[in-house]
């Protein structure tokens, strides 16, 4: 343990040596960020330069009127009002305050909603797993989110968010300017943003604070997604390690190129793909890179004792608590309804209940179809399976469910729902690779649905001028080919990086902190040998295997 925590304090020390290169990068190669997804609206021309407003005193005021609605004012009748009306101008202010105010107040409550889903997670696991090492999946769930947000807040956040520009959450988020950029082809290429370190300097601001929660949460759920695939015989002092890696570098580098103006969000305006690369709320920023990163870590770290035959075949290892997990599930169920209506950033767009429908019909139609499916091929339903298949339903719906009307979205539930239970199987008996909960093809397997479903399925009603692109977003069933080629960049990527950081890494880590446990403690169980806690201590739970 006394090694796992050098090399941990090793890797922040490296960290906090590379922020002054980072900043001198930024300086010179700072560019305005370019808008992303969604799109902000136009504000005023400034009277002053902007500056952070730790208080929140200051932020939100009449330019925030302008581009509001439909009918709101212009930047020419504000001045207009401004020399006429100076009492109207005052409520204008009154007006634009509340805006911003009421932005915030739906993202923080929708960011506690996401957080929330921890508990679900951790019920999930613990439910599909064995007693004997409840207690050990637990405490990853519950600090995998500790390690996360420190190593977010460090550098996380900086590296995703640090040149995305003024954004729909409105306030001090124009402060995020700095994007390092490579130049090819003629074209600016952001790969990362450099505002932003430990939330100190100019992002000690009550906008950019508040986009940090909810960004955070989201970083957590796909930090959380390996907990799953890699239980039962993670040592968890390596696990620690890779709570603070993930969040520090591979969420954040891909989660910018998506959300934070990077590259393949601007394949739209700089290559005319659609609006670029498009996620709204996560099924490859979030759920593929989870989903991926565990693939990649239950490879390195290898199958649970006594899960494969001598002939590969694989053999069933019963979950201890189905209750648990089914509870944990409809605590992710409920989670959801703050992880996409809430990616909006703004709680007067009023798309929210259309995202808020699609995500509901989306999970029941995917928890239906994996139902159907082993109910047709086995004989008899599977009720993880049909919890599985309501997860894969909502993680599919994740990014088009903005963009797609309700019968898109309970297409794309239903396919989810069927790929879900194929992937599970292929899985297991083809990769020969053991995923306890079934994490690899509910996350990984279904974000890359959803980021395809979004390039078929997108309606045209919804996104005008995101990603700078003007028009609305389409997918191929509705003219829009070129967007339905990006979503397919975009999960190509996804998966080439994320595999290959995140398998290099835990085959490097497992040469220096060993990735799993000896066969006695994994025979014996986890939980007190790793966390010197029993789950069950009033049970004899020990097994054979």
């Amino acid at each position: 343990m006394k090694r796992a925590c050098m090399y941990l304090l090793l890797i922040i020390l490296l960290t906090g040596l590379t922020m002054p290169v980072l900043r001198a990068l930024a300086d010179e190669q700072a560019k305005p960020a370019a808008a992303a997804s969604p799109p902000a609206a136009a504000p005023a021309p400034a009277t002053e330069p902007l500056k952070p407003d730790p208080s929140g005193a200051n932020t939100g005021g009449a330019a925030d009127v302008v581009g509001a609605s439909a009918g709101a004012p212009t930047a020419d009748e504000m001045k207009k009002l401004a020399t006429n009306e100076p009492l109207a101008m005052k409520l204008a202010d009154v007006v634009g305050h509340n805006r911003i105010a009421i932005n915030f107040v739906w993202t923080l409550v929708c960011g506690y909603l996401v957080f929330f889903m921890q508990a679900g997670f951790a019920c999930v696991e613990t439910g599909f797993t064995r007693a004997k090492n409840a207690a050990h999946t637990m405490a990853m769930n519950l600090m995998v989110f500790v390690f996360g947000v420190l190593g977010y807040w460090i550098c996380g956040y900086a590296l995703q968010m640090g040149g995305v520009g003024a954004g729909p959450l409105g306030g001090g988020t124009a402060l995020l300017t700095n994007e390092f950029t490579v130049h090819l082809f003629g074209k600016n290429f952001g790969i990362f943003g450099t505002t932003g370190f430990f939330l100190s300097g100019v992002s000690y601001d009550a906008s950019i604070v508040t986009l940090f929660l909810f960004q955070v949460v989201f970083m957590d759920t796909a930090a959380t997604i390996p907990t799953g695939a890699m239980a039962e015989r993670w040592t968890f002092k390596s696990f620690m390690i890779y709570g603070f890696f993930i969040a520090m570098f591979t969420y954040p580098i891909y989660a910018n190129w998506v959300w934070g103006g990077g590259w393949l969000s601007q394949l739209g305006k700089n290559f005319g793909l659609g609006h670029g690369v498009l996620d709204f709320a996560g099924s490859s920023v979030v759920h593929m890179v989870g989903g991926v990163s565990a693939l990649a870590g239950a490879i390195v770290l290898g199958p649970r004792i006594g899960k494969f035959r001598a002939d590969g075949t694989p053999l069933a290892i019963p979950g201890h608590h189905i209750p648990m997990a089914i509870i944990g599930c409809l605590i992710l169920f409920f989670g959801w309804f703050g992880f996409n209506p809430g990616s909006t950033l703004a709680g007067g767009d009023l798309r929210i209940g259309i995202i808020a429908v699609n995500t509901m019909l989306a999970s029941v139609a995917g928890s239906f179809s994996a139902m159907a499916y082993v109910w047709i091929c086995y004989g008899k339903p599977d009720l993880s399976i049909s919890a599985n298949g309501l997860l894969a339903g909502l993680v599919a719906i994740t990014a088009p469910c903005a963009f797609v009307n309700t019968v898109g979205a309970v297409i794309i539930g239903l396919v989810a729902g069927v790929i879900c239970c194929m992937s599970i199987f292929f899985v297991e008996r083809t990769l020969k690779v053991d995923d306890p909960v079934g994490a690899i093809s509910v996350h990984g397997t279904c974000g890359a649905w959803g980021l395809i479903g979004l390039g078929l399925f997108a309606d045209g009603t919804y996104g005008d001028g995101l990603n700078n692109v003007a028009g609305t977003v389409k997918g191929l069933f509705y003219g829009g080919s070129s967007q339905f080629v990006a979503e397919i960049i975009g999960v190509c990527v996804n998966f080439i990086f994320v595999f290959t950081v995140m398998f290099v890494f835990f085959r490097v880590l497992d040469k220096i902190v060993p990735l799993r446990v000896s066969p006695e403690v994994e025979i014996e169980g986890l939980d007190l040998n790793e966390v010197n806690v029993t789950a069950y201590p009033n049970f004899n739970i020990k097994t054979h295997r």
